[in-house]
Order: C-alpha cells, then structure tokens, then sequence
C-alpha cells in the first residue's frame, strides 16, 4: 500500500523563510494562495491585467507582474493553463531564475511532455490537489482538505522533496492525505481519468442517458432529472461512504439494475476503448494533438465548447436550477468562469 502522509508527518519550516510567488489567479490559483496565507505563509501573486488581477488586489494580496514577482521569489509555483505555462515561463519567469530557486506545478503536463525545461540548478516539484480549487478553498475553510500527490522532478538543493510536502501542508491537503508519484504518473493517470471517467466519462454517459430519453418521446424536464440532477446525491455517497455505502441508500430495484445493466452499457468493449486513450495519452499522441489544436487557434476545440454548452440537455439544466435558488449556493457565474479558464 501506498505511503500516505499528514499533517503530523510533515514540517513546513523549510518553507517558512521563503518568498513565494503563485503565478496565476484562476480557480488553483485563488485557492492555494489564499489557503497557504491562512495557513502563515506570505505569498504574493504574478498575473496579467484582467478580473483575476483585480480579484487578487480585493482579495488583499501583493499583485505584480508575473515577471516582477517571479524575479523577487524563492518560491515560484505556475498555476496558468496547460497551454499558455510554456510562453509565459519562457518570457517571464526563467529569465529572472536563479540558482536554488523552486520552480512548482500542480499539474505534471508540460513537464512531462518537455515543453518546459528548467536549468538544472533549480528545485522542481508538484503538488496537484485532487479537486477544483474552488472546492479545496471550501473544503479548508470549513476545517477539512482536499488529499494531494506531490512529486520532485528535480532535486537541485536537497530540499525539493520537504519543499512539496510543506507546500501541500501549507494548502490543507495533510489533513486528507498526502501521497508521494512522480510527474509521469500524475500526468499520465490525471489525463486519463478526466478523459475516460471524470469529465469524458461521465458527461457523455449523462448526454447519452438524456437523450435516449427525449429521444424516446419523454419530456426534458423529467430526462434531466433523472440522468443528472441526481448525480450530485450519488457521488455525494460515493465521496462518503463508497459504492458499497452508496447503493446501501438505494432501492433493490435499482441494485438490481445497477448490477444486471450496468455492465451491458459499460462492458469489456469501453474498457477497451479506455485502453486505447490511454495508449494515447502514454505515446504524447494526445498531447500532441492538444499543443497543435492550440498553435492553429483551437477552432475544433472553441466549435465544440459552443455546441455543448447550448445542447437541449444544457438549456433544460439552466431553466430548472434557475428555480432551485439554493443550487447557486457556493458556485460563481458564467463570467467568473470563463475568466478562470482564460487566467
């Protein structure tokens, strides 16, 4: 069994002396700055001109440039998207580096896939909380943390290894479990399970659903109600107590179907398929495609954003929790979004 490690097991000290600048202030950005200055730590931030620059200022942080704050910092940890870390790094942040500084990711893909080559005289480490920043803010606030990986690419000073473990401390992630990996393993399994379970998985299988429904001549209301508003009560269960806990709160009838249809829909021909993304995610077949998708202005990907966000599924979903006041409760508005997925 995997080595797990908590709070009791990891001293932040090594941290404490260091300048730390957290580059980026979208949704991991927000969350681990200001979980880290609660949690002591002073922390300054590096971001572009934009709302997430004047959500940092309001938020009481230093905000400088990402090159200006990157240059001052011991501590620099990336939290851009995937696709623009390797421009910005290479302009703003590696010129001012210095050997003995830290640079830190919280997610291994562009390490992995060396579109970012650090000098060797600097620590390189990852601490990847294993949710959305906006649930690992809410989830420290309220006394708890979201479990993290942590993983060293390089080891320039000795000290990267304690560096990652206080950092994930530092976010609240000892409180739920910190697991050692490496940024081949991270990054490899992370893109699998968004693509197969996570997000591919579970979206298309609730589109699917919903539109066999409607399809079949039922009415959308009810079709969303039943493959997707209930989802949050399941994975709620499963988050608590597991499968065996969740289909405990469920009828016979549907431990019955769940055991005698599931595997028909979800058989040994998905899984695979999932053996197949995974093979190209493990050859960079997929990474490939996604840094291409990006140099030619990522139409497929803007044309496919579009068409699902206006499906009949999404503008059902919309009307309904729009009478349900008390969905709203902790999530931000559209804009808010869009300008988390852009910082």
């Amino acid at each position: 069994m995997a080595e797990i490690h908590y709070d009791k097991d990891i001293d932040e000290s090594v941290l404490r002396d260091k300048k730390i600048a957290v580059i980026g202030y979208g949704s991991q950005g927000h969350s681990q700055a200001q979980n880290l200055r609660d949690s002591g730590f002073s922390v300054e931030i590096g971001i572009r001109p934009g709302k997430s620059r004047d959500k940092a200022i309001r938020d009481g942080f230093e905000v400088k440039s990402v090159k200006e704050a990157a240059a001052e910092a011991d501590v620099i940890m990336i939290l851009l998207p995937d696709e623009i870390q390797p421009a910005v790094y290479y302009k703003e942040i590696e010129p001012g580096l210095e050997a003995g500084n830290a640079i830190a990711f919280s997610h291994g893909f562009n390490i992995h896939f060396h579109q970012i080559v650090p000098p060797d005289d600097v620590d390189v480490f990852m601490v990847a909380p294993k949710g959305p920043g906006h649930f690992c803010r809410r989830t420290y606030l309220e006394g708890g943390g979201v479990p993290a990986f942590i993983a060293v690419q390089q080891n320039a000073t000795g000290n990267g290894e304690k560096l990652a473990y206080a950092w994930a401390k530092g976010l609240g992630a000892g409180r739920g479990g910190v697991l050692k990996t490496t940024f081949k393993e991270e990054t490899e399994t992370d893109l699998f399970g968004e693509q197969t379970v996570l997000m591919g998985g579970i979206t298309h299988l609730i589109q699917a659903g919903f539109e066999t429904l409607v399809e079949a001549g039922y009415q959308p209301e009810n079709a969303y109600f039943e493959t997707f508003h209930e989802m949050k009560m399941l994975t709620d269960l499963m988050y608590e107590n597991g499968l065996t806990g969740m289909r405990y709160s469920c009828s016979n009838t549907a431990k019955w179907g769940d055991f005698t249809e599931g595997p028909y829909v979800i058989n040994e021909d998905v899984k695979a398929r999932m053996k197949k993304v995974l093979e190209k995610i493990q050859s960079g077949e997929f990474a490939r495609n996604w840094l291409l998708e990006n140099k030619v202005g990522r139409p497929k990907f803007n044309a496919l954003m579009e068409k699902e966000s206006n499906s009949l599924l999404e503008k059902t979903g919309r009307d309904l929790r729009r009478l349900m006041p008390f969905v709203k409760e902790g999530k931000k508005d559209s804009e808010d979004i869009t300008e988390n997925v852009a910082q």
